[in-house]
């Protein structure tokens, strides 16, 4: 699921000829574009969807829907390692697939032969 959530400018700067900020999803902080907001600020909030800031929000509203994301387990859901995830769902003891052989709990590999079995 791809949620809009509410986000606080760490800071702003220019990539590639585009306004970029780092914003910070209660802990989490990713890389947003702010072409769709030009005049967003550093400690300013915003809705943020798919990497782009849409819409400023009030500290607040932010706050409480930060903390009702994280009480219903959505920030983790849209946030957490997909690896982890994938190995959680799977029943696998180790994050595939940076297991580091079989004393990270994963299964050794048998070396890949060619020609007829």
């Amino acid at each position: 699921m791809c949620l809009a959530v509410p986000g606080r400018v760490l800071d702003i700067g220019e990539k590639d000829g585009t306004r970029m900020a780092t914003v910070d999803f209660g802990g989490v902080q990713k890389e947003v574009c702010l072409e769709y907001l030009p005049d967003l600020r550093v400690g300013e909030y915003a809705i943020v969807h798919v990497g782009f800031a849409l819409q400023r929000l009030d500290e607040e509203s932010a706050r409480q829907t930060l903390a009702l994301f994280e009480e219903l387990g959505m920030l983790q859901e849209e946030f957490g390692d997909p690896w982890e995830q994938a190995a959680a769902q799977a029943g696998a003891d180790a994050p595939w697939p940076f297991a580091d052989g079989p004393s990270a709990g994963g299964a050794a590999t048998a070396p890949l032969r060619e020609g007829p079995q």
